[in-house]
């Protein structure tokens, strides 16, 4: 039962952090909706993220925990620590200036490339971070025994690749110019 709550930890920051983090800085520049609604979908999506980031951090605790494990001795785990806590100082920061209650306008125009910079500077850590534990897994695979050149390397090497190539075009989707927004209306051809 122990592996089992350390396997959940990536999982759970792939599909939290990496992907629906990614998916979340490109619904707002990509969606075809109003501001309103691409802002909200942007909201819901980074509070996902982070919510899934949270538990992945607490199974890895709880494995190291109860495997006695210490915690927090590499790189991967500090940078971690600092992502989440970024991650979240981001998503509450945007929710009191950019949604509810909502800064004044001019607080809100200042504020936005801000914003933008520290989120995509999370994002690049959040993936690198990734890259890293990857790594650091890949280290105890084979130090445990497995082939240099087996299947759960491939696996693990692969997999870290994948994410990195994602979290590239995610960033360069923030970086693109943003589609005219649809007001949806339609004309005669």
């Amino acid at each position: 039962m122990i592996c089992v709550f350390f396997n959940v930890h990536p999982v759970l920051m792939l599909i939290g952090l990496v992907i629906m983090g990614g998916e979340a800085i490109v619904s707002y520049k990509a969606l075809p909706f109003e501001h309103a609604k691409k802002k909200l979908v942007h909201l819901i999506l980074h509070a996902i993220a982070l919510v899934l980031g949270i538990i992945g951090i607490y199974m890895a605790f709880k494995n190291h925990n109860e495997s006695g494990i210490a915690n927090l001795y590499s790189l991967h785990s500090w940078i971690g620590i600092g992502v989440i806590v970024l991650y979240g100082v981001q998503w509450i920061f945007g929710f009191l200036v950019f949604f509810y209650p909502g800064g004044s306008g001019e607080l809100r125009k200042e504020s936005v490339p801000w914003h933008v910079l520290f989120g995509m500077f999370i994002y690049i850590l959040v993936v690198a971070n990734s890259a890293l534990g990857f790594l650091e897994k890949l280290t105890f695979l084979e130090s445990s025994g497995i082939e240099k050149y087996g299947s759960e390397a491939f696996l693990v090497n692969f997999t870290a690749i994948v994410a990195i190539l994602y979290g590239t075009f995610v960033l360069l989707t923030a970086l693109s110019r943003a589609p005219a927004e649809d007001n949806h209306h339609y004309s005669a051809i």
